[in-house]
C-alpha cells in the first residue's frame, strides 16, 4: 500500500478529511466522494458520461436533495467503506484511490502549481 492515512476525520454531512502519513492532508466533499464512488457502476456511469456528456443520469445521481454519509467502516488496512443517504453503498475507497482523486492535486495538475 503506497499511501496509508494518519487520521480521517468524517463529517457526515460535509466531507472526509484525511492527514497522510508522511505529510498532506486531503479534503473530500461528500457530494464528490457519492459521484467519484469507486463502485463498478458508478465507473461505467462515469465512463459513458465521458463518451457522451448528454448521457442521462439515472434517478438518485445528481439528483436534488443533499446526500449525506449515514455510515463509514473501514475495510481491513486498506480503505474505508462509505454508506450513502441515497442507498449507494458498494463502493470501497481504497486509499490509494483516495491520493488519485484528490480534487485539490487534480486542481494542480489543472493548472500547472498550488492551488490557494
Amino acid at each position: 500500500m503506497e499511501h496509508a492515512p494518519e487520521a480521517i476525520d468524517l463529517k457526515k454531512a460535509e466531507g472526509l478529511r484525511v492527514t497522510w502519513h508522511g505529510g498532506g492532508e486531503s479534503y473530500y466533499t461528500i457530494a464528490y466522494l457519492r459521484r467519484m464512488s469507486p463502485s463498478a457502476d458508478m465507473r461505467q456511469l462515469r465512463d459513458e458520461m465521458d463518451a457522451n456528456p448528454l448521457a442521462v443520469l439515472p434517478s438518485g445521481v445528481g439528483a436534488g436533495g443533499q446526500v449525506v454519509a449515514t455510515d463509514a467502516e473501514l475495510v481491513g488496512n486498506y480503505g474505508l467503506k462509505i454508506v450513502f443517504s441515497d442507498g449507494h453503498a458498494t463502493g470501497i475507497y481504497s486509499w490509494d484511490y483516495l491520493r488519485s482523486i484528490d480534487p485539490e492535486a487534480d486542481a494542480e495538475r489543472a493548472t500547472g502549481g498550488p492551488t490557494e
